[in-house]
């Protein structure tokens, strides 16, 4: 019987690392690939550009399949990253939201783009090293399903993946934790066995989303404006929208004598409303761009979990469908920091419902 073929997406990281490792334990044939997705930096940023961009993720990726002995390439992917990725952080900032731009990465760069070269190759499946599995459902649908370590699982930012590129998918890092992982790494003796993993937004190192918008925004940046209370009063000057994040406290440069935090930015107005801690909460979520996969669509009410950021480890909310492509989600208690661009994610169980964007 001839061997499936898989290529497995390397990012010079210990997970996709292993991931490679063991596919081929598994008797597939491996094909690694690291998608150069970084602009025309000067090659010292690339170098420092760590995470799943910099040559060094190259330089990593390309010995360990070596060591692996499968073959290894790069694959270039810089437009599909520059349009999908970095054009959206910046456009969705510019409206006063907070996108997560992982998770248009994974959609539009690791599986639309990756998946449609490696079928071009004759691959029957595409493999990362996320913390997550893959699951055929009795309704014969796939889904995500969380992994074995919560403290990992990578499910909230892979929720908007179709059925198709699920189908196609293989996730070997899902059954094992994080330490698990390692051990096998320095058991086979592979070099990223200790590398840490990368924490920022790959394309912003330096974790100055602001100044990075700055550059790339040319000329549409939104000037410094109010901050204002809920009603209207004035009581401060910001430094531009987009500094500013739902939730934020750290960073305002206002002091109103107790802790404040920013409760909603206004881009119509050009305003950051301030308040208190308690106006951060809130129980009613709206969302669009709807993906579902447990599930074929959304059918009457549904008792869910709900995630509205990765770091939110969920509550139990009701779902129903407002229109086509918009649903509201009702937390049975009030959750902090309702973010417009983050991502909600719907839980039943371990299984991944579906998800959307919070407006």
């Amino acid at each position: 019987m001839e061997k499936k073929k898989v290529v497995v997406g390397m990012s010079g990281g210990v997970d996709s690392s292993v991931a490679a490792y063991l596919l081929k334990e598994q008797g597939y044939e491996v094909i690694g690939v690291t998608m150069q997705i970084w602009q025309d930096e000067e090659e010292f940023v690339q170098e420092e550009n760590g995470g799943c961009c910099g040559l060094s993720a190259v330089e990593d990726a390309r010995r360990v399949a070596a060591s692996l002995d499968i073959p290894y390439y790069v694959m270039n992917f810089k437009a599909e990253f520059k349009k999908n990725v970095m054009d959206y952080f910046v456009a969705e900032y510019l409206k006063g939201h907070t996108p997560n731009p992982c998770i248009a990465c994974n959609r539009y760069v690791k599986w639309e783009s990756l998946l449609k070269r490696s079928m071009e190759i004759g691959a029957d499946y595409i493999a990362t090293g996320h913390y997550a599995k893959i699951t055929e459902l009795s309704n014969g649908r796939y889904a995500l399903q969380k992994s074995v370590t919560a403290a990992k699982d990578q499910t909230y930012a892979l929720y908007n993946l179709t059925q198709y590129q699920l189908s196609h998918t293989l996730m070997p890092v899902g059954d094992y934790s994080k330490d698990q992982i390692r051990a096998i790494a320095e058991k086979i003796g592979l070099r990223t066995a200790n590398k840490p993993d990368s924490q920022e937004i790959c394309f912003i190192p330096d974790n100055d989303y602001a100044g990075f918008i700055d550059r790339e925004a040319k000329g549409q940046v939104p000037p410094p404006g109010n901050f204002v209370l809920a009603d209207g009063t004035v009581i401060g000057k910001h430094k531009g929208i987009t500094h500013y994040t739902i939730g934020q406290r750290k960073g305002l440069g206002i002091a109103l004598g107790k802790p404040v935090f920013v409760t909603a930015i206004r881009p119509d107005t050009n305003e950051v409303v301030i308040g208190s801690n308690e106006d951060v909460f809130g129980t009613t979520v709206y969302a669009k761009n709807l993906n579902f996969m447990s599930i074929p669509d959304l059918d009457g009410e549904m008792e869910v979990i709900g995630k509205i950021r990765y770091s939110h480890k969920g509550s139990p909310c009701t779902i129903r469908k407002v229109e086509e492509d918009k649903v509201v989600c009702q937390f049975h208690e009030p959750v902090r920091a309702i973010t417009p661009g983050q991502a909600v994610v719907f839980y039943d169980g371990d299984i991944v419902v579906g998800g959307g964007t919070i407006i």
